[in-house]
């Protein structure tokens, strides 16, 4: 499996597939390059990275999990680019993930083509954020990948109006690891810990100035049209300091839609396009 050393020592594993113009990938809070799935096959002409951060899926789990944070792990995208040799790349960045495409936006400026941000903003919406401290760093209570899939569906239901139990199944299976007890969590469950750290036990950070940085580059944003951590304000808030925003609302979606939609698909060819 394709893997690189991060500078404090963790084997973190990424996927590289297809040529062309280069797109990196970095998932949701609890996620992993699983994410894209959906997206691959409709973008063949790419080269495709997708990074497993620090404590998901392949990757090492961090001993200290005050590691798990924005900063640190922008440092390991960058560390990626240049175990690759690719000086610059779009990124797409998916929840968690496009928190740190912002903070590479003003950490490492020139590393970037140009950014997509999949239903996140610099505001996190105080429902969905309650929302994922439900869940976050607990084993599930569904014994089988057939039974999580049932209640996840249940659960979404609102927010994915008809999607299908097989795409359920699918994050299920990317999400949980079966064992002989039961299903367990697929990345590391002291994540929590630095959830709580960082969001939880003080005041929210200032993002603003993060996105601020962002003003130079080609940018789509995705909002899903039932999402509980990106507001329609923040949206709003977004397009009035960044005039040339590409922004699509998926409808039928909430947090966060699967990147197969038509209109996440024409957000992110538009920025690809403007990115060169």
């Amino acid at each position: 499996m394709p893997h690189f050393f991060t500078s404090d020592g963790l084997r973190l594993h990424y996927e590289d597939s297809g040529t062309g113009q280069p797109l990196l990938c970095l998932a949701g809070l609890t996620r992993n390059g699983r994410d894209f799935d959906a997206l691959a096959p409709h973008v063949t002409d790419l080269r495709l990275i997708r990074l497993d951060s620090r404590g998901r899926w392949r990757s090492d789990r961090d001993p200290d999990p005050m590691n798990y944070t924005v900063p640190r792990e922008a440092a390991d995208a960058v560390e990626l680019l240049d175990h690759l040799g690719l000086g610059k790349v779009t990124i797409l960045g998916t929840s968690r993930g496009g928190l740190i495409a912002m903070m590479l936006a003003a950490s490492h400026p020139a590393r970037l083509a140009g950014v997509i941000l999949n239903d996140v903003g610099p505001v996190v919406g105080a429902e969905g954020l309650a929302r994922i401290m439900d869940y976050v760093g607990r084993r599930p209570a569904a014994q089988t990948h057939a039974e999580a899939a049932s209640a996840i569906k249940a659960l979404m239901e609102p927010q994915f109006p008809g999607v299908p139990l097989a795409v359920w199944r699918h994050l299920a299976e990317a999400q949980y690891i079966q064992t002989e007890s039961g299903l367990d969590l697929n990345y590391d469950p002291r994540l929590r810990e630095a959830l709580e750290a960082q969001f939880v036990d003080g005041p929210p950070p200032d993002l603003w100035p993060l996105f601020d940085a962002l003003a130079p580059l080609p940018l789509g944003v995705l909002r899903g049209a039932n999402s509980d951590i990106f507001e329609p304000a923040t949206l709003a808030e977004m397009q009035a300091r960044h005039p040339g925003l590409i922004a699509a609302e998926v409808p039928d979606r909430g947090h966060v839609p699967f990147l197969d939609e038509p209109q996440s698909l024409a957000v992110i060819r538009q920025v690809l396009g403007a990115a060169g």
